[in-house]
């Protein structure tokens, strides 16, 4: 019979390489949302992460994933100009660009709006795909994500907007057995990390 006596916190598993997927969040209505969503990026060594609005991340729920500033919720550690002009915002990383493959290093950008920072990611070649329930979407279960792939994730209370929609390549949905109609927003955002780590072990 297994032993269970002793409880453990297992390391993180090396990454054979970085993760190529961002994850791209609209404005969203609850702080603790982001914050478990940067908490469920981190643990799976995504390396950058777009938030929009008044975005504000809990220390103590996120926790490693990023340093904060204690007062603010903001991102800190070191901050520059968004690389997008017209969406002047700031990016932070908990480790500097330097960490090796798989070591917490995850960015947070913060951005006014979506749609610039995804056109970007599109020219860069990145797969836009967003976790949204539409006549379109398709079934989490049998989606194969590239490698290269930004997850879009929208709004707790109105999903993603039109514009957005219109922008991306693939539309996946998580299915529902129950009331209410769909999982909370940090609940799908880890199912879809998950799935998406399943289908690249190693980055």
């Amino acid at each position: 019979m297994p032993e269970f006596a002793h409880q453990r916190h297992k390391p993180p598993t090396p990454l054979a390489q970085p993760r190529e997927l961002v994850i791209a969040c609209a404005p969203l209505r609850s702080n603790v949302n982001l914050s478990r969503i940067v908490r469920a990026a981190g643990c799976c060594g995504v390396r950058r992460l777009i938030a929009c609005g008044t975005a504000k991340i809990i220390d103590r729920i996120a926790r490693d994933s990023v340093q904060t500033d204690p007062d603010e919720g903001r991102p800190t550690a070191r901050a520059e100009a968004s690389t997008d002009a017209s969406t002047p915002g700031i990016r932070a990383t908990a480790s500097g660009d330097a960490s090796p493959p798989g070591a917490s290093g995850l960015q947070i950008e913060v951005h006014r709006t979506l749609p610039p920072v995804l056109r970007e990611l599109k020219r860069e070649g990145y797969q836009l795909v967003a976790l949204e329930q539409t006549t379109g979407s398709e079934s989490l279960y049998a989606f194969p994500f590239d490698r290269r792939t930004v997850l879009v994730i929208g709004n707790e209370r109105h999903g993603l907007d039109e514009e957005v929609l219109r922008l991306v390549d693939r539309v996946v949905e998580i299915p529902v057995y129950g009331l209410p109609f769909a999982h909370n927003v940090a609940t799908a955002a880890a199912m879809a990390l998950y799935e998406y780590c399943r289908q690249w072990p190693a980055g």
